[in-house]
């Protein structure tokens, strides 16, 4: 069930496209925002009001990888694997952040704290290796940058 706060966010997103159909991704990141992630039932609830068929719309959710469709940790890390990051040291900085985190890629920390994703670009190969957290763009990582960067999300 929607919440009412969810739904007259989404409602205030209707005027601003052509149809309702048009709305699903900004209303299922309405719904990631309150709740962290779009689960099964929020997709039957978005579908029914946007006139959408729910598999239809669980198809765009998937394919949009920054529409979490399972719990995710208070913190998603998204790390580049691009072509540039490759080059420049994904793999260093791969191997720490699994060190670090104790989880491999796909996987949440047992503390809740961060969700390690790979991602197929993050648009700053001039400053590979790259990584998001949340939507904070961290560049030129190193070791010792990581080590500091994941201090900052409690």
């Amino acid at each position: 069930m929607l919440s009412p706060e969810e739904r007259r966010e989404i409602e205030a997103e209707l005027p601003l496209y052509p149809n309702k159909q048009a709305v699903c991704i900004d209303a299922m990141q309405i719904v990631q925002k309150h709740r962290g992630w779009v689960p099964d039932e929020a997709i039957q609830d978005v579908a029914s009001l946007l006139d959408m068929a729910p598999d239809e719309l669980d198809g765009i959710a998937t394919f949009y990888n920054r529409i979490f469709r399972r719990p995710v940790g208070r913190h998603v890390l998204l790390l580049c694997d691009s072509v540039s990051c490759w080059v420049m040291g994904y793999e260093r900085v791969r191997a720490h952040l699994m060190e670090r985190l104790g989880v491999g890629l796909g996987q949440t920390t047992a503390d809740n704290r961060f969700t390690f994703l790979p991602n197929v670009c993050l648009g700053a190969c001039d400053r590979a290796p790259v990584m998001m957290v949340n939507e904070d763009l961290h560049a030129d990582l190193t070791t010792e940058k990581i080590d500091t960067l994941l201090e900052d999300y409690k």
